[in-house]
C-alpha cells in the first residue's frame, strides 16, 4: 500500500471574524438577547452597574498586590496578570444613559420577524458549525420581503469562504418557507414558486424564465408565436403566474411587529452633532471577580480548572472585542453620514441628497459589504425622527429644473403612481415612464423598469384585477 501525500488549500472563517460579523449585522434588540445569552451561557462574564472612580481604584490596587505574590508562579499560555488587571475589558454604557432612555420612549420604527422565523428552520438542519454560521449570514442579508440584500460574491469576501459553499447554503434556505426566500430578483423568485408546486415543465415557467422583464411589452398574440404555443394557453400560463406571490415573504411577517431600538442617537451639540451609541438597554459587561478569585489561588487550582477558564476567558474578550468593534464602526460610518448629509440634519428629511455606499466606505476605508452591514435593519434616532441607516444612501436623478432628486424619492413616486391606478387598468411601464417625464423627473424607460423590479411590483400584465 502507498501513502500519498496530498496538498489542499481550504478556507475556513476566523472565529474573530465570524464574532465581529455576527455582532455588526444584529440589530439593537438581537444584540441585547445575544449578550444575555453569553451572560447565562459563559461563568466568565457578569452584568455590574458602572463602578465610580474610587471603587475601581481600589480594585486596580488589590489586583496588582495579587498579581506580585504571583510573580513567582510558574507561567503558562495564560496572561493570568493582565487577567487580573484588566479591569476595563468591557464596554461602558456612555454618560447620557439616562437621556436615552427618554428619547427612544415612543419610537415608531418597526421590523418583522422574518428573520426569526429563518433560523429556526436552520437550526432543524444537521450543519457543520461553519454551514451554520454561513447560514446565520446569509439570513442576516435577506430583507424583510424575502429577497437577498447582497451579491454572493459580496458574502464570500466577507466572510473570506468559498463561493460555492455560500451557494449551497443559500439554495437550501431558498427552500425554507416561505417558497424562494433568498430569491435575488422577481424572475428567481417566481421559477422557484413554480418549481417548488412541481410546475417546472410549464408554460408558465417558461414564460417567467424568458420574456418575465418584457410582458409589459408584448401581447398575447406576440407571447404565442415566441412560445409556439396558442393564446388560450399563453392566457392561462398568465392567470396562473398572477397567483404567485411578487414577493417571497408576502407581508406575512408584518403583523405583532416590535418596537426597533435605535443603535444610535444623534444630538445638536453647538454648531455641530454627536452620535451616541445607545447603550441604555445593553448589560455592562467584565470579567468575573469570582472567577479572579479563582485564579488568584494560581496553581492551586486542577488543570481542567485552568483549561476551562482559558477557554471561557477567549470567548469572552471575543464577546466583548466584537461589541466594542461594533460600536465603533457604526459610529464612524454614522458621522461620515452626518458629514455628507448636512443638510438632512439641519433643515429636514426634504434636502436628503443623493449618497452611496461606496462613497461611506472610501471616506471610513472599510468594505463595501460593511457598510451594508451597518446600514440594513439598524436604525438612528435623529432630530427628526426614527431612520433606518440605509435611508441616507441613495443614487440621484438630475430634473428640470436643474435639481437633483434622490432615487428613493423617484421610487416612491412610482410606488404612488401605482398605488393610484385602476385594478382594471394597471399602468405600464411607458406611461408611468411619460407621466414621470410630464413632472420634470427625466430618466430613461428602462430605468422605470428597473427602479420597478428593484421594489418588487410585478409588471402590468401581471397586475391586472377585475375593478370591485
Amino acid at each position: 500500500m502507498k501513502l500519498q501525500l496530498h496538498l489542499r488549500q481550504t478556507q475556513t472563517l476566523a472565529p474573530q471574524l465570524i464574532q465581529s460579523l455576527k455582532m455588526l449585522q444584529m440589530p439593537a434588540l438581537r444584540l441585547e438577547q445575544t449578550i444575555r445569552l453569553e451572560l447565562a451561557t459563559n461563568p466568565l462574564l457578569e452584568e455590574v452597574e458602572e463602578l465610580d472612580t474610587e471603587t475601581k481604584a481600589e480594585e486596580e490596587a488589590e489586583f496588582e498586590v495579587a498579581a506580585e505574590k504571583d510573580e513567582n508562579a510558574k507561567e503558562d499560555s495564560v496572561d493570568w496578570e493582565e487577567f487580573l488587571q484588566d479591569e476595563d475589558n468591557g464596554y461602558k454604557v456612555n454618560e447620557y444613559k439616562e437621556h436615552q432612555e427618554e428619547i427612544i420612549q415612543g419610537s415608531a420604527a418597526q421590523t418583522n420577524n422574518l428573520y426569526h422565523h429563518l433560523q429556526e428552520q436552520l437550526y432543524l438542519l444537521k450543519l457543520t458549525a461553519e454551514e451554520q454560521l454561513i447560514g446565520e449570514y446569509v439570513i442576516g442579508n435577506i430583507s424583510p420581503e424575502g429577497y437577498l440584500a447582497i451579491s454572493v460574491e459580496e458574502m464570500a469576501a466577507e466572510l473570506k469562504a468559498p463561493r460555492e459553499k455560500i451557494e449551497a447554503i443559500l439554495d437550501l434556505i431558498k427552500r425554507f418557507d416561505p417558497s424562494g426566500v433568498g430569491s435575488r430578483d422577481l424572475r428567481e423568485s417566481l421559477l422557484f414558486q413554480l418549481k417548488d408546486k412541481g410546475l417546472e415543465d410549464t408554460l408558465a415557467y417558461r414564460i417567467v424564465d424568458q420574456y418575465i422583464n418584457e410582458l409589459d411589452r408584448k401581447s398575447i398574440l406576440q407571447l404565442s408565436r415566441l412560445m409556439g404555443s396558442s393564446e388560450e394557453k399563453v392566457q392561462s400560463a398568465l392567470e396562473l403566474i398572477k397567483t404567485l406571490s411578487p414577493t417571497p415573504a408576502h407581508g406575512r411577517f408584518d403583523q405583532g411587529a416590535m418596537p426597533v431600538v435605535p443603535d444610535l442617537i444623534i444630538e445638536r451639540l453647538d454648531d455641530g452633532f454627536v452620535v451616541m451609541h445607545n447603550d441604555a438597554h445593553m448589560p455592562r459587561l467584565r470579567i468575573s471577580q469570582g472567577y479572579k478569585q479563582l485564579v488568584r489561588r494560581g496553581n492551586s487550582s486542577s488543570d481542567d480548572t485552568k483549561n476551562y477558564i482559558k477557554q471561557k476567558l477567549e470567548q469572552a474578550r471575543w464577546l466583548l472585542n466584537a461589541i466594542n468593534q461594533r460600536r465603533s464602526t457604526m459610529i464612524r460610518v454614522m458621522e461620515s453620514i452626518i458629514n455628507r448629509q448636512r443638510d438632512f440634519f439641519d433643515k429636514g428629511p426634504a434636502f436628503l441628497k443623493p449618497l452611496i455606499m461606496e462613497d461611506i466606505a472610501q471616506m471610513v476605508d472599510m468594505n463595501v459589504a460593511t457598510i451594508s452591514r451597518v446600514a440594513n435593519g439598524k436604525y438612528v434616532q435623529t432630530p427628526f425622527g426614527v431612520y433606518e441607516i440605509k435611508h441616507f444612501f441613495n443614487s440621484g436623478i438630475a430634473r428640470d429644473d436643474g435639481t437633483d432628486m434622490s432615487k428613493r424619492s423617484v421610487k416612491q413616486r412610482i410606488e404612488e403612481i401605482i398605488r393610484a391606478e385602476l385594478a382594471d387598468q394597471p399602468l405600464s411601464d411607458q406611461e408611468i415612464y411619460r407621466q414621470l417625464n410630464n413632472e420634470g423627473i427625466k430618466l430613461a424607460r428602462r430605468t422605470v423598469t428597473k427602479y420597478r423590479e428593484e421594489l418588487k411590483i410585478a409588471p402590468a400584465r401581471l397586475r391586472k384585477r377585475a375593478s370591485a
